[in-house]
């Protein structure tokens, strides 16, 4: 056994581990990262790169049919083994050697194997040969550990062998049909791919889809589904699920069946936090971490929980947004330098509580930042929404011959902002941009007249909704 002493440990070498690296490399101080599968992490290689990649070939290949002139050019349908073959590419394979060459001209040493919290400031690695390492840190432990699919307790689910998004994501072989368990974000947008890939889909979602977001996301996403033929089971629930010679059977609790050669279960994320040593240093097993805006675990001086393990926010944009926070708050306080905490300060993820951004890639697509209409309610919030129609926007009928989509504005009508905004349609991702900056920087509605729109694009959207909401 071996020891070496950093300023900072971290677990985790996915996109928030490598960040949290490099930021504090960067304020001076020495860092390494440990992992025990690829570094680039789950973001990497099984979930926004390789899920983007099977989604952007029947994306391109449907705004192509919307489009006179171009849909005539049209002549076969998606090629599959050419788009896995292009996930491949964009996943490298699955080979992590560019990320490790970054990683060294980072700064960031790296270790591999699986780690586990033996004490304050302390790590215990077990590398893949069997001998160990112990990691001390003068300063900080950062855990950065992501999360897994979390499996329900469903009679027979576990034993049916069903895929996650793991599997989803790095498909080798197209089944001819799936099951997929959950309307969320992961159950949308591979029931969107496999679609694209001539597979018989079902969603089996109790709640509907995208609940979480304004129901008309769900809805407009649910009508496009079931025109590219996937069958929407929701109102039942699961339950038993049971895996014979032909494929799965799923018994929904209506008495009905749904066959399929594979199921893909899409019904949330557990913290991967089960096998960290988390009990060593007084904190319960396979718990989400509680954190401070810091990122700092509450109760601690020293023990840092970023990204998806926090259960703040699980997207990978957020996760490197408060890895930046947090990689440099632990060199400040490392040095002792100030620290600037209070709300947008530069060592705080403020934007985390309600300005979030996220994009669905379904078609059409979801994207949605701040309050929805149902949680600025909740909230107490006095508030005035503004819906419009995307199709009635010039941008719109030059984009797409059959252009259907939707955008709500929610506007506090107390302090004269925008708090909240969610488009859906094709190619809107772009858009959110512009509604995360006017959302942090609390743009006042009147200032916003001066944003004046081009034209024509779908962006005088923002013209529409100064216009319904007056001056």
């Amino acid at each position: 056994m071996t020891t070496r002493e950093y300023d900072l440990v971290v677990i985790g070498a996915g996109p928030v581990g490598e960040n949290v690296a490099d930021r504090a490399v960067q304020g001076g101080l020495t860092a390494v990262i440990v992992e025990s599968e690829l570094v680039g992490g789950e973001c990497s290689y099984w979930a926004c790169m390789p899920s983007k990649a099977l989604l952007r070939g029947g994306a391109a290949l449907r705004a192509a049919r919307d489009i006179a002139g171009a849909r005539e050019a049209v002549t076969g349908g998606l090629d599959v083994a050419a788009t896995l073959q292009r996930r491949d590419d964009i996943v490298h394979e699955w080979s992590d050697e560019s990320q490790v060459t970054w990683l060294n001209k980072a700064n960031i040493e790296l270790v591999r194997g699986h780690a586990r919290l033996s004490g304050e400031r302390e790590v215990t690695v077990e590398a893949p040969d069997g001998s160990t390492v112990v990691l001390t840190a003068r300063h900080a432990v950062a855990v950065c550990t992501g999360t897994d699919a979390a499996i329900p307790a469903i009679p027979g689910l576990a034993e049916a062998s069903p895929w996650t998004s793991r599997e989803a994501t790095s498909v080798e072989i197209v089944p001819a049909s799936l099951v997929i368990l959950g309307g969320g974000v992961v159950g949308v947008e591979m029931a969107t791919a496999f679609a694209s890939f001539g597979t018989d889909v079902t969603v089996v979602a109790r709640s509907g889809l995208l609940t979480t977001l304004e129901p008309f996301a769900g809805e407009l996403v649910g009508d496009a589904l079931r025109e590219a033929g996937v069958t929407i089971r929701s109102g039942a629930g699961i339950d038993a699920v049971s895996r014979d010679g032909e494929g799965v059977v799923v018994t929904l609790s209506d008495g009905s069946e749904v066959r399929a050669a594979e199921i893909l279960v899409a019904t949330g994320r557990a913290p991967r936090t089960d096998d960290i040593g988390l009990d060593a240093v007084g904190l319960a097993p396979g718990s989400w971490l509680d954190v401070d805006d810091t990122m700092r675990v509450t109760g601690s001086d020293w023990l840092y929980a970023v990204g998806d393990v926090n259960h703040r926010a699980l997207l990978t944009h957020q996760g490197k947004y408060q890895a930046r926070a947090a990689g440099d708050v632990i060199a400040a306080r490392a040095s002792g330098g100030e620290v600037e905490d209070a709300p947008w300060g530069r060592h705080v993820a403020t934007a985390d509580h309600h300005a979030v951004p996220q994009v669905v890639f379904t078609d059409p697509e979801v994207a949605a930042v701040g309050y929805t209409e149902a949680s600025a309610r909740k909230a107490g919030i006095g508030i005035r929404v503004l819906d419009y129609d995307l199709s009635w926007v010039a941008g719109a009928s030059t984009h797409a011959d059959h252009y259907t989509g939707r955008a709500r504005a929610i506007v506090d009508e107390e302090r004269g902002v925008l708090i909240g905004a969610t488009f859906v349609g094709p190619d809107i991702a772009e858009l959110l941009q512009s509604a995360t900056i006017a959302i942090v920087g609390e743009v006042p509605i009147e200032r916003l007249w001066h944003a004046v729109p081009s034209y024509p694009t779908v962006s005088e959207v923002w013209l529409r909704w100064l216009e319904s909401y007056g001056r």
